[in-house]
């Protein structure tokens, strides 16, 4: 039987992040939410729902697995946003040989189609599953949820970081002997897992007194950095000298990172090198922030911090939240950000000043303006970007640009 991991209509609520990649595939702990639900299943026949523009590049991130090609007579549907792999499986526990949704209110969690239920939603395979791809299947509510926004992945980060931490050391998870290291401050060691050709220079303190820390292979920590558990510190990642690294941080790898960071996620390929603080914050991939770039997390009145997100005005009854960024945005040194900031797709923020809360994707300027970042410039400072990591920028990438310019013009023009 195969599972389909899938995207629905809500996509679009964790934008900036998902204009570039399926909902499934943002990190939350130390995983992407896929990594979660495949570890669960084994060796299960997995397939990858996605809109149209991204199944190129999600075939190339996984190219062993099928995207959008549903194959046999039956099937697992399983929702790309839930929360927790362990409702999942309690979920396919109760399945059987009828076909049966489960919904938290509105929301498909996880679903079983099979013959010509299922050929019916092949045939066609819409963009988006959603509760009316499943009309007319029994239905049964769960208590089981999905997250609905980025800012839940922030809150819900240290939590993950310790589930996956844990697991992570079930299978095999490589130790290397604390000796191994001068001059360092373990505190709580028991629960402080480095991995294979790890550097860490004298001065380093590293605490899981409040949480676990994991540092992965080929990371190189600087003299006097502090890191503070439950934290992830990706391969290959640098934390620069003097860093303070907080609790709930996750770090992808190949990013460098100074300064303070707090509660805080980082994709792959993102430098925050110097000093600033970045806080209760969500960071893309190939994301650069200038030297002293700061976020406010908190406001001065203390009250609830409200985002604007695809045209509307979202309270989302949080006091704490800092910056949410997407993909291949940068910014000059000292800029600043207010509470509850997000910032688009391939930005370039400058100048004194807050710019706006809400920044369209392919922006250019600051609190004195904004105008359209010319997208063949953008994609010229993407390859650079690209060249500088030996990574190679292709036609696919460019198409992905292209793409997303088009889809976002409208917010820049409005």
């Amino acid at each position: 039987m195969q599972i389909c991991i899938f995207e629905d209509e809500k996509f679009s609520d964790f934008y900036p992040l998902t204009l570039s990649r399926p909902v499934y595939e943002l990190t939350v702990g130390v995983r992407t939410i896929k990594e979660k639900i495949t570890a669960e299943l084994n060796d299960a026949d997995i397939v990858l729902h996605c809109r149209r523009y991204l199944q190129a590049l999600t075939s190339d991130n996984n190219p062993d697995v099928p995207v959008n090609k549903i194959t046999g007579d039956e099937c697992i549907f399983i929702n790309g946003r839930i929360a927790s792999a362990n409702n999942m499986n309690e979920l396919i526990s109760k399945l059987n040989s009828d076909d049966i949704v489960f919904k938290n209110t509105d929301t498909v969690i996880l679903a079983k189609l099979s013959g010509g239920n299922l050929a019916k939603l092949k045939e066609e395979l819409p963009e988006q599953i959603t509760a009316e791809s499943f009309d007319g299947i029994t239905t049964l509510e769960t208590e089981a949820k999905c997250y609905n926004y980025l800012w839940e992945m922030i809150t819900a980060n240290g939590k993950e970081l310790i589930n996956d931490i844990g697991l992570l050391r079930k299978t095999g998870y490589f130790t290397t002997h604390f000796d191994d290291f001068t001059g360092v401050n373990f505190i709580n060691p028991d629960d402080i897992v480095i991995r294979k050709n790890v550097t860490i220079k004298p001065g380093v303190v590293i605490d899981a007194s409040n949480g676990p820390v994991l540092i992965d292979d080929n990371a190189f920590i600087y003299p006097n950095a502090v890191i503070e558990g439950p934290a992830y510190i990706g391969k290959s990642v640098k934390i620069k000298s003097g860093a303070t690294i907080y609790e709930n941080v996750s770090i992808g790898s190949v990013c460098k990172i100074g300064g303070e960071v707090e509660d805080t996620i980082i994709l792959p390929y993102s430098n925050k090198q110097h000093a600033g603080f970045i806080g209760h914050a969500y960071l893309g991939s190939w994301v650069n922030l200038g030297a002293d770039t700061n976020c406010s997390d908190l406001k001065n009145n203390y009250s609830t911090i409200k985002v604007t997100l695809n045209g509307k005005t979202i309270d989302t009854d949080l006091q704490f939240l800092g910056l949410i960024m997407g993909d291949h945005s940068k910014t000059a040194i000292n800029t600043m950000f207010n509470t509850g900031t997000i910032v688009g797709f391939s930005c370039n923020i400058f100048g004194a000043g807050f710019p706006d809360k809400y920044i369209p994707s392919f922006s250019w300027g600051g609190a004195e303006g904004l105008t359209t970042y010319d997208l063949q410039k953008s994609i010229q400072t993407a390859k650079a970007v690209f060249g500088r990591r030996d990574k190679e920028f292709t036609s696919e990438d460019e198409k992905l640009f292209e793409t997303i310019f088009n889809l976002t013009k409208d917010e820049r023009n409005g």
